[in-house]
């Protein structure tokens, strides 16, 4: 008859368990359209891709590769990025260590009077621990054991939890890889903004130089009665101009100096640089690929993908927490009055195993609450997937076109210079034979130096582009 009640016991709960389970959320299907990429950016199939370049091999400047060197080496932001790769490999472990039994071991000591006129006290009072000794009215207590409780993960909610966590655990390696990737480009173009201010500083050097020049002969002819009092204070405020526009290339410099020195982790010190880089080499030729290739090459977009499918697996672990759980507890050791009986009495063993099988019933808001969260943030996940691509796309794209105009522009800039260079010559000699007035003079030397230094940024801006695509395309990383 017991065991009848026992069997009808367990299986009015595991009926109520199971209507429960039955009773779970579906999980909807999303539409994970993955961004179907377009075929190429500009009407080419060409797979070659410079992205799987390696950084070492793609500059070819060796002051620039020993920075970037000692960035990855010492830069603050990339260490912050490391400790966040540890906490993710030990959140990996802790989901894991859930999968398997919790097993404590125990001593404990303790002492115990219980009043006579009570049902224990009643009890130790007739009772004798051996013939003819009665239990102690003060009665010790020692005892050690082992301990085990086992959640038995049959609808797979902890090996969803873990893999969720390996998963943000290969995610924050390519959050560290897309850090590489934007430091590199960063150190670079950095690198190739100082190069540019020390041309410009130069150039307006030697201007200063032609501007003396110039100056003096204006006064020379002042005296001879060929020129007046405006044109040398005109010829002088020019050389001031150029003089304050030196001092503030050379601010320039300095902060751009400690931009790079920050990134490398280090106090202000002078960089190592040859200025001549940046006018005597040409910017590297890109191979972009195909827009597909940005999905397996850019560790942003492989982050994000990641992170994607670990929202997934929070979505299945949420669920399966409406579903009943199965619990195995259990325990073994010795239990004595006194210490010497641990051991040595068989009586002192004891043992428990039970096993429990439990659902929620009632009040499951806050499980619903968080299946929703899951689902809520799954769907974020998959929107913020489907935005990096698109900009990874964007990013490529306008890169790209840059490098094509800057090309022209370069050019053109290129003759105007050549052209505005042979005209101050022309001016010089015209204004000598007083056959132009200083006006000219002055304005063809500005012109000038505006196009030289105009020059010299949009060189600067295409080794900026070069940089700017190949990051854009996933490389910098490796």
């Amino acid at each position: 008859m017991l065991n009848k009640i026992i069997t009808y016991r367990y299986s009015v709960a595991l009926g109520i368990c199971l209507v429960v389970a039955s009773c779970s959320p579906a999980i909807s299907t999303l539409n994970e359209n993955k961004a179907a990429v377009p075929a190429s950016f500009d009407k080419s199939t060409d797979t070659t891709n410079t992205s799987t370049t390696k950084w070492r091999t793609y500059f070819k400047d060796a002051n620039l590769v020993s920075l970037i060197d000692s960035a990855l080496k010492n830069n603050q932001e990339l260490e912050m990025t490391l400790q966040e790769i540890e906490i993710a490999r030990n959140d990996v472990r802790v989901k894991k260590g859930l999968l398997l039994p919790m097993v404590t071991a125990g001593v404990g000591a303790g002492v115990d009077k219980v009043g006579r006129y009570t049902s224990a006290g009643a009890g130790d009072a007739s009772t004798d621990i051996t013939p003819g000794k009665e239990v102690p009215e003060v009665l010790q207590d020692y005892g050690l054991g082992l301990h085990a409780v086992w959640e038995v993960d049959i609808w797979k909610k902890l090996h969803n939890a873990k893999k969720a966590a390996f998963t943000r655990y290969l995610a924050t390696i390519e959050g560290k890889n897309f850090v590489v990737t934007n430091l590199v480009a960063e150190i670079a173009n950095s690198y190739y903004e100082l190069l540019s201010y020390d041309n410009q500083l130069d150039i307006i050097q030697q201007t200063i130089t032609l501007q003396k020049n110039a100056l003096e002969i204006v006064k020379a002819q002042k005296e001879a009665a060929r020129a007046n009092e405006l044109g040398v204070k005109k010829f002088e405020a020019e050389v001031f101009n150029s003089q304050s526009r030196e001092f503030q290339i050379q601010q320039q410099i300095k902060e751009t100096e400690n931009k790079i020195n920050f990134l490398l982790g280090r106090y202000p010190q002078p960089i190592s640089r040859d200025k001549t880089v940046l006018i005597s080499q040409l910017p590297q030729q890109i191979q972009a690929g195909i827009p597909s290739q940005l999905l397996a090459n850019r560790p942003d977009i492989k982050q994000a993908e990641l992170e994607l499918f670990a929202t997934k697996c929070d979505v299945k672990a949420a669920k399966a927490e409406f579903y009943p759980s199965f619990t195995i507890a259990g325990g073994i050791g010795f239990n004595a009055f006194k210490p010497s009986y641990l051991f040595t009495s068989p009586e002192s063993l004891i043992y428990n195993l039970v096993g429990d099988l439990t659902a929620p019933l009632i009040n499951r808001n806050a499980i619903k609450a968080e299946f929703n969260k899951a689902k809520a943030e799954q769907l974020k996940a998959l929107y913020n997937y489907q935005k990096t691509v698109l900009n990874g796309y964007i990013e490529v794209s306008n890169e790209l076109s840059n490098i094509k105009n800057l090309e022209q522009f370069y050019d053109l800039k290129n003759k105007e210079v050549q052209s505005l260079t042979t005209a101050i010559d022309a001016s010089n000699d015209l204004f000598k034979a007083s056959r132009v007035d200083y006006f000219e003079v002055l304005m063809t030397q500005r012109d000038a130096l505006e196009s030289k230094l105009e020059l010299i940024e949009a060189k600067k801006e295409q080794f900026n582009a070069v940089t700017n695509v190949y990051r854009a395309l996933g490389g910098g990383w490796n």
